[in-house]
């Protein structure tokens, strides 16, 4: 195998594709970027066994051919070299000689018959949405979803698509985060939605390999697998089996007390509570409302903070405590001018929504504090 192309491209295309890879791989050679020349250009594909990505790149291949190299290190050996056109030569040993300018080096490398096929999804539901707006919805769930694995369910998001609205959803028992997308979907004759699970961690590279473009990405399921299409790259994984929690039945229906506030004010105030509340023995921020006016409060050994701001209150008065960090990743979500929050007691779920509009949802529970 023998092409030339362009370090940068090169670089780029591994820096997408080695996403893939697993800390601690079951086999050897899933801990390699298969790299695949034809008169095409080169496909760079790297696995963990169940997430897959493949990026497609330019390149003047001289000698078609397909090889195996360590993903990391080839990587940094790449993003290291001093730019301009590369050169890369593999023997039949499966060794490459790799040359960019007065830089020579050699890598050993893997027979690229022991790598595993990427897996495609060549028929089911396929929705189309902007990478930028698919890009933003992830990017505001994600941090809700569970990383403890003893539910394996909630390791993953629920994506809902009906004809005119996309949803994702996030939980991981103590917060829920929902995001929507209003525009039209198509869907088959005999279907009036989707639903799929998908893993956090590959909703999560996802987002951070999604362009900042307006241009669409395709997403299509069959039963147990998601493929993403987009530019010149392409994601393969395995959905989550099961049946996800029916979150509608944890929204409260209605409620007794709602705020309105400036949201930059409530954030700045939050993350000044914050560093109080890290030193205290439960991270705990306190927030009163009450007479048009919201209060927040920490305290701890060291000291105490306390921040007052103006607020409209319709409904009962009302103290209520939440984990710090919890309502920190809320608020840092939200890009809205104003807050709007919802509760019914000081030990019932809090809701975090649009003043106006319904596009985005987050539910926190509150911490019971004993006086």
């Amino acid at each position: 195998m023998l092409f030339t192309m362009n370090a940068q491209d090169l670089l780029d295309g591994l820096n997408t594709v080695t996403r893939a890879l697993a800390a601690r791989p079951a086999k050897q050679i899933l801990e390699g970027v298969l790299i695949s020349a034809d008169e095409d250009g080169i496909t760079l594909t790297c696995s963990d066994g169940s997430l897959s990505i493949e990026s497609s790149i330019t390149a003047e291949v001289k000698e078609p051919g397909r090889v195996v190299l360590p993903g990391k290190l080839f990587t940094e050996l790449v993003r290291k070299l001093p730019g301009g056109s590369v050169t890369i030569k593999v023997g039949d040993n499966h060794a490459a000689s790799i040359r960019c300018m007065a830089s020579r080096s050699n890598l050993a490398g893997m027979n690229p018959m022991e790598y595993p096929e990427m897996a495609e999804v060549s028929s089911g539901v396929a929705v189309q949405i902007q990478q930028n707006r698919l890009r933003d919805m992830i990017a505001r769930v994600v941090f809700a979803i569970a990383v403890d694995e003893t539910r394996q369910i909630l390791t993953g998001c629920l994506l809902e698509v009906t004809p005119d609205e996309a949803r994702l959803v996030a939980l991981d028992g103590y917060r829920l985060a929902m995001q929507k997308l209003f525009q039209p979907f198509q869907l088959p004759e005999d279907r009036d939605s989707l639903k799929a699970v998908i893993p956090g961690r590959v909703l999560s590279e996802l987002s951070k390999i999604l362009p900042e473009e307006e241009t669409f990405c395709t997403l299509l399921f069959d039963r147990n697998r998601m493929q993403a299409t987009f530019g010149n790259t392409r994601l393969s994984t395995v959905l989550l089996a099961g049946e996800y929690i029916d979150y509608r039945k944890i929204l409260p229906p209605s409620f007794k007390t709602m705020a309105k506030a400036n949201r930059l004010e409530v954030q700045n105030a939050i993350d000044r509570a914050s560093l109080m509340a890290r030193e205290g023995k439960n991270n705990l921020i306190r927030m009163s409302f009450e007479s048009q006016k919201l209060t927040i409060s920490s305290n701890a050994e060291l000291g105490d903070v306390l921040e007052e701001m103006n607020a409209a209150l319709t409904g009962d008065p009302l103290e209520i405590a939440f984990n710090a960090k919890y309502i920190s990743d809320v608020i840092r979500n939200i890009t809205d001018d104003e807050l709007c929050m919802k509760f019914n007691s000081n030990v019932s779920p809090c809701v975090f929504c649009p003043v106006e509009g319904d596009q985005f949802l987050y539910l926190i529970l509150p911490v019971r504090v004993f006086q």
